[in-house]
């Protein structure tokens, strides 16, 4: 058929046609490339045509990409060819010098950028239709994609990655800070689900140094006072679990769950040796392990608290697993900032704290960012800004936080009086 005799009329309605299949070939290539692979492996295991059909033609790309730009190319220079001789009809050697620029901008409009900004918003829609067609044209085109892929992939050879190195095999492999990046911003679902999600993700970050009770807070049974006292203990203590020592919270005896004793408590029949007999073997954990690491530790040694110890074996504090449980879920309390007896809100917008509040506790109850990347306690933070300890009460600057010390005994500061200003400081002030 020589293109030269058909009618105006004829030949543009070859390039229209054309230019809907060129816009098919662009639109197809994005959603493709576009899709959700996790998303995509989902439909596939609840057997979604569509994206079976589209999962094989992902799993070589360099096929499916050869078919697309196959038909792409092969459409857009047959609608050049017919628009030159279409400008010829028309408007003779001027028509076919506009010819290129008339169909760069129609293509460009209408086969490129409108059907891959479409394609790109319903990546989906599109290209689970498509590969109806691009499925059978690919075994058509089958030859012709295998010999243009092999000479290209010669071609393209000396500048890929060595196997093993950031080949296909990880392409759809996530970082941490990858996947963390996907369920903050990429997943749709009840907010407290997401923020859990989160936490456990951050899990490897915190130690139990982070989140244990500090020693100085530890409360416990000291085996050397008298039955009295220690029987009154045991019915006044909020606790299930309390450590059992001697003398000194470094000389542990083992760990006394309340529930064993109870029969015991209304009569008050009960001697030393009986209650040491009831206790458990205490377990120790180094204060570096991530909390992660602790959470399967507890799992395993069906334990549910641990006495943290630093490397010279002296005790730390203590930890539980219902304190990792809160770092995932949150706090148990409603109210945590009402149940921490440190923090004593004042009329003005200030806050009386105690200088042995965990920061990260503050944190969580009053929505502040204090560093906590440092010392654990509020004392702590002062001190190390400081650098020294203070001879008399003073006020400084950490950030946006202003501070006041209230009162400095036994070289420890034992309350702090802290306003959160409107902006921080470049630089931290002090005086």
């Amino acid at each position: 058929m020589n293109l030269a005799e058909l009618s105006a009329e004829v030949l543009a309605t070859i390039v229209v046609v054309l230019v809907f299949m060129s816009a098919y070939f662009s639109g197809s290539e994005t959603a493709m490339v576009a899709l959700n692979r996790y998303r995509l492996r989902h439909l596939v295991k609840e057997g979604h045509g569509g994206a079976i059909r589209a999962d094989r033609l992902l799993k070589r790309p360099d096929r499916l990409l050869g078919v697309i730009l196959i038909g792409n190319n092969l459409v857009n220079f047959t609608a050049a060819t017919v628009a030159t001789i279409l400008g010829s009809h028309l408007l003779g050697d001027t028509g076919v010098m506009l010819a290129p620029v008339v169909v760069t901008f129609i293509f460009l409009v209408f086969a490129e950028v409108a059907p891959k900004t479409v394609a790109a918003q319903l990546p989906e829609q599109i290209a689970f239709r498509s590969v109806y067609i691009l499925e059978p044209l690919l075994k058509v085109l089958y030859p012709t994609v295998v010999f243009i892929n092999g000479f290209s992939n010669v071609l393209v050879k000396p500048f890929m990655p060595r196997h093993g190195d950031h080949g296909t095999d990880g392409r759809d492999s996530l970082t941490a800070e990858e996947l963390r990046t996907v369920v903050n911003e990429g997943v749709v679902m009840p907010e407290q689900g997401q923020s859990m999600m989160l936490s456990i993700l951050d899990l490897e970050k915190v130690t139990v140094d982070d989140i244990m009770v500090p020693r100085a807070e530890i409360v416990g049974i000291d085996i050397e006072d008298d039955m009295g006292t220690i029987l009154s203990q045991l019915a006044s203590s909020q606790h299930t679990r309390l450590p059992v020592y001697k003398d000194d919270i470094d000389n542990m005896l083992g760990i006394l769950h309340l529930r064993r004793v109870a029969r015991f408590l209304p009569a008050s029949e009960m001697t030393k040796a009986e209650l040491m007999q009831l206790t458990e073997e205490p377990y120790y954990v180094p204060e570096a392990t991530p909390l992660h690491t602790q959470l399967i530790n507890f799992q395993k040694e069906k334990k549910r608290i641990a006495l943290v110890v630093n490397e010279y074996g002296d005790v730390r504090g203590i930890v539980t697993l219902e304190d990792i449980l809160e770092e995932i879920v949150g706090e148990f309390t409603t109210d945590f900032a009402a149940n921490m007896p440190e923090i004593h809100p004042q009329a003005d917008g200030s806050y009386l704290i105690d200088g042995l509040a965990v920061l990260r506790d503050i944190n969580r109850a009053l929505g502040w960012d204090l560093p906590t990347h440092g010392p654990k306690t509020l004392n702590g933070l002062v001190l190390e800004h400081l650098e020294a300890l203070p001879d008399s009460n003073l006020c400084l600057r950490i950030g946006e936080y202003l501070i006041e010390t209230l009162q400095i005994k036994d070289n420890v500061i034992k309350n702090l009086k802290i306003t959160r200003a409107s902006s921080p400081l470049d630089e931290d002030d002090s005086g």
